[in-house]
C-alpha cells in the first residue's frame, strides 16, 4: 500500500491515544497538519507561541491519559519550544516533540532550517530520531512513546523530513500498537520490600517523603501512612499525592525550610520512607535537611538513589506497584500503631503557622492567607490548580491545601516562568467539565500572557489569578537584604485590564481584603459562562514564607566565610548609606 508519511504520523499518533497537539503549521509540516485535521481521534491546537504550546502539552501528559504532543516547525520552532521541553524533561513528564525536517533527496545545500536538530535537543530530551524512510514512520513513533513513557518519563523527539510528508511510498504493514506488560516484581524487590515494612513497623517515627513519581500511588500512600502511623510531606511536584486535608498531611518540604509542622515532623523521624522523589534543590530547601540513616527509597530510576541521601534500601520500580506490596506486608505484621499524637502535633503546628499570616498587617494590599482560605472554600476537590513559578509558588504550596490527586501542577526542577497560563489552558481543554484555576505572578503572567486569545477563542471557562506587585518579587526579596538594591526586578507599569481587553479576556480586580470573597465569586462565576477570565490580585508579598527564609539561611550558612563577611559587610553599609 502507498501512504505518505503524513498520513502514517497521524495513523501511529492515534494508536499511541493522542489527543491534542500544539504547534504552528509551517512549510515543512503543512502536509502532517492536514492529515491532523482530518482525525476524530486529534485535536491540533494553535498557539501564538511554541514555548507556550511546549507547556501546554506538558500539562496535557500531567493530568490526563495521553501524552502531549509537539507538532512544530523545525529549527526556530525548536529552540521556542525548548523550554517547555527542557521542563518536562528535568521534572519528568513524558512528551512527544514531532517536527518537519529539510528534504533529505535534495541536491543542494543551505537549505531553509537546515541545521543538526538531534544535536540541539541531545541535552534535553531522552532520545531524538531521524526518520529517513516511511518504513520508519510507525515504529519510530511507537518507540519514541514507549521511551517517553517507560523508567523517569521525559520527552523524546522526532523529526521527519517535509519530502517524505509529501510524497507517497509503498509500506508493508500498518502495525497496531501493543503497550508493552508491567514486569512483575523479582523475588530480589519482594525481599527489599518485606525488609522496609520490618524497618518502618520497628520505628518510632517514622515519616514519608513522596514526590511527583508518588502522584499515582495516592491511595496507597493514605493506607500505608495509616497503617504506620506517619506524617506525609512532599515535594513541590509532589503537593497533590497527599491529601492536605489528612490528619497525617504535614506539609511541603522538610528541614529549615519547611514550614513547620513538617519541618517538627520530620526532626524527630528514625525512619524515613522516599518516594518518587530525586531530593533535589527544590525539594529540600536547597539541600539543607538531613535524614535518617533508616532511609527507605523506591524510586523508578535508580540513578537517584543515594545521590544526595545514603539510602539504607533502594528499591527501584513502580511506586504504585510496589506500594501495593509495601502495604500488604505491612497488613501481615498485624501491627497498627496509633498516630493520636503526631497528628495533634500536626494540627496545633498547622494552626501557629496560619495563625502568624493572618496576624500580619498587609495594609492596603490582599493577605495570601485569606486569599487562599477563600479560595479553598470555593473550589471543589477535583478542581485543577496550575501555579507558576515565582515567589507565589511557595505561598501556595504553604498556603492551598490540594485535596486531590492531580490537583496541583508547576514548573519545578527546570523552574521556568511563564508556565501557568498556558499549562491551564490545556488542563481547561482537556478537563472541561472542571474547574481551572491559575496562581501566576505578574512577571510570568507576561511572558505568556498573549496566549489568553487561544482560551479565548475557543470559549474555554477558566481563571487566571494574577499575584501582581509590580515586581519579580523571589528575586526583588533576595535582592533586597544582601545589596539594598531592585535592579532589573522592578516590572513596567502594565494594566492588565487592557490586556484582557486586547485579548478578549474578562477583567475582575481584588484590591483589598475586603474584595476577595466578591470578587473570586464573580471570576469564577464568569469562568462557569465559559469565558476567560484575568483576575488580578492586589498581593501583598512583605512576609517571607518559610521556605524562603529556611533556604536563604540554609545557603549563608554554606558560602564561605569571607563571601559571607563581604555581603554582610556590603549590606550594612549601603542599609546606612542607601
Amino acid at each position: 500500500m502507498k501512504k505518505t508519511a503524513a498520513w502514517l504520523t497521524r495513523y501511529a499518533l492515534e494508536q499511541i491515544g493522542v489527543k491534542y497537539t500544539f504547534g504552528i503549521p509551517g512549510v515543512h509540516n503543512t502536509e502532517l497538519y492536514d492529515e491532523l485535521n482530518n482525525s476524530a481521534q486529534i485535536t491540533p491546537s494553535l498557539v501564538m507561541h511554541e514555548g507556550h504550546g511546549g507547556f501546554m502539552a506538558d500539562a496535557i501528559s500531567r493530568v490526563t491519559d495521553s501524552i502531549g504532543t509537539l507538532v512544530i516547525v523545525p529549527a526556530a520552532g525548536v529552540t521556542h519550544a525548548a523550554s517547555g521541553i527542557a521542563e518536562a524533561y528535568l521534572d519528568g513528564i513524558p512528551m512527544l516533540v514531532i517536527t518537519g525536517g529539510i528534504r533529505n533527496d535534495s541536491k543542494f545545500d543551505y537549505q531553509l532550517h537546515e541545521m543538526d536538530q538531534l544535536k540541539l535537543v541531545s541535552g534535553f530530551t531522552k532520545a531524538a530520531f531521524k526518520i529517513d524512510s516511511h518504513e520508519e514512520v510507525i515504529e519510530t513513533i511507537y518507540k519514541a512513546y514507549d521511551i517517553a513513557t517507560s523508567g523517569e518519563p521525559g520527552p523524546v523527539f522526532i523529526e521527519i523530513p517535509v519530502n517524505l510528508q509529501l510524497d507517497k511510498a509503498n509500506v508493508s504493514e500498518l502495525p497496531a500498537y501493543i503497550a508493552p506488560k508491567q514486569p512483575a516484581l523479582s523475588d530480589t524487590v519482594i525481599k527489599q520490600i518485606e525488609a522496609a515494612a520490618t524497618m518502618l513497623m520497628q520505628a518510632n517515627n517514622p515519616a514519608i517523603f513522596a514526590g511527583w513519581g508518588a502522584v499515582h500511588a495516592s491511595d496507597e500512600l493514605v493506607a500505608i501512612s495509616e497503617q504506620i502511623g506517619s506524617a506525609v510531606a512532599t515535594t513541590m511536584q509532589g503537593i497533590s499525592a497527599f491529601p492536605a486535608n489528612h490528619p497525617l498531611h504535614a506539609g511541603f518540604c522538610f528541614g529549615p525550610a519547611a514550614a513547620p509542622a513538617a519541618q517538627n515532623a520530620f526532626d524527630n523521624a528514625d525512619c524515613v520512607l522516599a518516594i518518587g522523589t530525586r531530593f533535589g534543590e527544590i525539594a529540600t530547601g536547597s539541600f539543607g535537611g538531613q535524614l535518617p540513616e533508616n532511609l527507605i527509597h523506591i524510586d523508578i530510576n535508580p540513578d537517584v538513589f543515594n545521590a544526595n541521601f545514603k539510602t539504607a534500601i533502594a528499591i527501584e520500580g513502580d511506586s504504585k506497584q510496589i506500594c501495593q506490596h509495601l502495604f500488604n506486608a505491612l497488613k501481615l505484621s498485624g501491627l497498627a500503631k496509633d498516630s493520636t499524637q503526631i497528628t495533634q502535633q500536626i494540627a496545633d503546628d498547622k494552626k501557629a503557622y496560619r495563625q502568624s499570616w493572618y496576624q500580619h498587617d498587609s495594609k492596603n494590599r490582599v493577605n495570601p492567607a485569606l486569599y487562599f482560605d477563600e479560595l479553598r472554600a470555593q473550589l471543589s476537590d477535583d478542581a485543577h490548580l496550575v501555579v507558576d513559578d515565582g515567589n507565589h509558588t511557595f505561598l501556595t504550596a504553604e498556603l492551598m491545601p490540594i485535596h486531590q490527586a492531580y490537583g496541583f501542577i508547576s514548573p519545578t526542577d527546570f523552574n521556568c516562568m511563564g508556565y501557568a497560563t498556558p499549562a491551564a489552558i490545556a488542563v481547561k481543554m482537556a478537563k472541561p467539565n472542571k474547574e481551572v484555576h491559575a496562581i501566576v505572578g505578574d512577571g510570568a503572567f507576561m511572558m505568556t500572557a498573549t496566549e489568553l486569545a487561544t482560551a479565548v477563542s475557543q470559549n474555554l471557562g477558566l481563571v487566571i489569578g494574577v499575584f501582581n506587585d509590580g515586581e519579580l518579587s523571589q528575586i526583588s526579596q533576595a535582592q533586597q537584604i544582601p545589596y539594598n538594591r531592585k535592579t532589573c526586578t522592578v516590572l513596567p507599569q502594565t494594566k492588565l485590564k487592557g490586556l484582557a481587553m486586547a485579548t478578549g479576556a474578562e477583567y475582575v480586580s481584588i484590591v483589598s481584603n475586603n474584595d476577595i470573597k466578591a470578587g473570586l465569586t464573580k471570576a469564577r462565576a464568569l469562568a462557569l459562562d465559559n469565558k476567560t477570565v484575568i483576575l488580578d490580585i492586589n498581593i501583598d508579598y512583605s512576609k517571607a514564607t518559610a521556605f524562603t527564609e529556611g533556604a536563604v539561611k540554609t545557603n549563608l550558612k554554606r558560602m564561605p566565610l569571607p563571601t559571607k563577611v563581604r555581603m554582610v559587610g556590603r549590606a550594612m553599609v549601603r542599609k546606612v548609606t542607601g
